[in-house]
C-alpha cells in the first residue's frame, strides 16, 4: 500500500534551516507528482510546494518563494524539502502528498495519499 513517512522537522531559530525528507514506498515514485503542504495551529491546510514527476518543473507558494527548495530522489524514493531563513510563521505541521498524476498542481484535491506530517516549530 502507498506510504508516506516525513522527517526532518523539529525546532529551528529564526532565519536558520531545516531539510524535510519524505520516505515513499508502495507505488512507483518516478509516475507522480508530489508536494509539500502545511498546517499552522487553528489554520487551515496550505499547500506550499510541488514538484512534477520528472522533477522538470517545481512551483512555491509566494510565502515560501525564495526561502524553500523542493526536490526529489527518484533512486532514493525520497522527496524533500530544503527550507531556508526560516521565519516564525513558517511553524506549522507539514505533510508531504502524492499527486492523481504527473503534474504538480496547488489544488489540494489533486493529491490521493498524505503522510502523518511532521512537525516544524521556528521559535527564538
Amino acid at each position: 500500500q502507498v506510504r508516506l513517512v516525513e522527517s526532518g522537522g523539529g525546532l529551528a531559530q529564526p532565519g536558520g534551516s531545516l531539510r524535510l525528507s519524505c520516505a515513499a514506498s508502495g507505488f512507483t515514485f518516478s509516475n507522480y507528482a508530489m508536494s509539500w503542504a502545511r498546517q499552522a495551529p487553528g489554520k487551515g491546510l496550505e499547500w506550499v510546494s510541488g514538484i512534477y514527476s520528472d522533477g522538470s518543473d517545481t512551483y512555491y507558494s509566494d510565502s515560501v518563494k525564495g526561502r524553500f527548495t523542493i526536490s526529489r530522489d527518484s533512486d532514493k524514493n525520497t522527496l524533500y524539502l530544503q527550507m531556508n531563513s526560516l521565519k516564525p510563521e513558517d511553524t506549522a505541521l507539514y505533510y508531504c502528498a502524492k499527486a492523481r498524476g504527473t503534474i504538480a498542481t496547488l489544488n489540494l484535491s489533486d493529491y490521493n495519499y498524505w503522510g502523518q506530517g511532521t512537525q516544524v516549530t521556528v521559535s527564538s
